[in-house]
């Protein structure tokens, strides 16, 4: 399968200002090479990633299923981000290279699965050296047996996908659209009703995928543990290096998690957000152009995605000089009781929302003891006011797994008001914003923000807290942040 390129003309990896190479050059470079293997072996989690495609493949019988990863994406010009396969293609099959699509076809009592890849290059034509994606620019690909054997997966050449795709019935074919424009062009949407964008038939597919990720099995939990364990030892670094009597940059902190999640895992999770001071109370800051200051709050949320893409979601306040002011620990101790409600009431069967209520009513509680609520707490709680809702902004927490906001596309019945099942993940992370310029707060709180932020396990009994590693309680964290001091910079290994 050839992509084709904005300016019309093939995707062939070359681009316009590449040498033209001589004839002798090129023969030349097409001699003498020894051929390699790789040494693989089945992966041990490969029957995980073909029980999660039987599971799919009994949810749609009888008919033809198409998910892509994607392609690397531009920054600039000819240089690309460094590839992110996609969550739902890598939770069904474990592969990490660019531009594969995994292809189900019925087979009258299943469905047989095809990877298709782009295999190593071939050292009888110049793509190994001329393309970008040859290997002397990205490195050895598997072949197709390599890569079967590996994944435990049959394996066809990228170029063979126009033709297959070709055959497909739209009306019984569902496509992850999205990812693959070449995907989405090749194989015609069913002229059915749309949902969102999508034709109803292939927004059911990524409903059913995300609905399917919900429940973690023990695997998946070990991979969120490595993840959560390397993010608290990332946290660890920046503690150690965070002056007590002097700024220092926010870009510093986050370059020095960057490097323990590039170190222990595939790369952070998402954008770390490092908010010292008034940037604290700026849900997604992560321009982290900003300077800690002694006597003011230090928010970091940050995650390390593991090898396997599993990625934690931690967030931790710290007082810069090392001990919180009164006012600060008042509010801390509002968000600190409002997590550990919400963790408390988290067992299977309880609904989303419902532990999202036990943490708002704890912050409004909170809010009135601060004198700031215009109302009861009775009033503010009803879903015909919600303004206590001014200084908390968001809800309790989100579903995690492979993706930070994991399980994105599950119907809402299912998710946001659906109960909690036994081997779910989410994370309990309520907040208190009072913004630089509100003026309905004291002065001495504009510009304080709290959130803090833990990644917890549902089981039979209730709930595991997997990032406990990190202390939450305000004595705590005081004493954490100067044994951490205390022990000095370390470099990961």
């Amino acid at each position: 399968m050839t992509e084709e390129r904005t300016d019309g003309k093939p995707d062939d990896g070359t681009e316009s200002h590449d040498p033209d190479f001589p004839p002798a050059f090129l023969s030349f470079m097409r001699q003498g090479w020894r051929d390699t293997t790789l040494p693989v072996g089945p992966r041990p989690e490969v029957p995980n990633y073909a029980k999660r495609r039987s599971a799919l493949s009994a949810a749609f019988p009888g008919e033809t299923l198409v998910i892509p990863t994607g392609g690397e994406k531009v920054r600039a010009n000819d240089t690309e981000y460094r590839f992110r396969p996609g969550s739902d293609f890598a939770y069904l099959t474990g592969d990490h290279d660019p531009d594969s699509v995994l292809v189900l076809r019925p087979n009258g009592s299943g469905h047989d699965a095809i990877l298709y890849m782009r295999p190593r290059s071939s050292r009888e034509n110049d793509e190994f050296f001329r393309s970008r994606h040859g290997e002397l620019w990205v490195g050895r690909r598997h072949t197709l047996t390599e890569k079967s054997t590996e994944l435990g997966l049959p394996t066809a050449d990228l170029t063979e996908l126009d033709a297959a795709l070709a055959e497909l019935a739209p009306g019984r074919t569902r496509v992850l659209r999205g990812f693959d424009t070449r995907v989405d062009a090749a194989v015609r949407p069913y002229d059915g009703p749309r949902a969102e964008g999508q034709p109803a038939r292939d927004r059911e597919l990524a409903i059913a995928i995300s609905e399917q990720k919900l429940v973690k099995d023990e695997w998946e939990i070990a991979q969120l543990q490595d993840a959560i364990d390397a993010t608290v030892r990332g946290f660890e670094d920046v503690a150690r290096v965070l002056p007590a009597d002097r700024g220092v940059s926010e870009r510093l902190l986050e370059g020095i998690f960057a490097l323990r999640a590039r170190h222990d895992g595939n790369d952070v999770g998402y954008g770390s957000i490092v908010g010292a001071g008034e940037h604290a109370t700026i849900l997604h800051w992560v321009h982290n152009h900003g300077v800690t200051r002694p006597g003011e709050l230090l928010l970091m949320d940050m995650g390390v995605e593991g090898a396997n893409l599993y990625t934690a979601d931690v967030t931790r306040v710290l007082p810069v000089n090392g001990r919180f002011t009164a006012l600060q620990r008042q509010v801390y101790d509002i968000v600190y009781a409002s997590q550990q409600a919400g963790i408390d009431a988290i067992r299977p069967g309880v609904k989303f929302k419902d532990v999202h209520l036990t943490c708002m009513r704890v912050l409004a509680e909170g809010l009135a003891d601060l004198g700031l609520l215009p109302v009861s707490v009775d009033e503010a709680m009803d879903e015909k006011s919600t303004v206590y809702r001014r200084w908390t902004l968001h809800g309790f927490g989100h579903m995690l797994g492979i993706d930070v906001h994991d399980c994105s596309n599950a119907r809402k019945e299912t998710y946001r008001d659906g109960a909690l099942g036994e081997g779910y993940v989410l994370t309990v992370e309520p907040g208190l914003y009072f913004q630089p310029e509100d003026d309905l707060v004291p002065e001495e709180l504009r510009g304080v923000g709290i959130r803090i932020e833990d990644d917890v396990l549902v089981t039979n009994s209730g709930a595991v807290n997997l990032s406990a590693g990190l202390p939450r309680q305000a004595d705590e964290v005081e004493s954490w942040l100067a044994a951490q001091r205390e022990a000095g910079p370390r470099l990961p290994g």
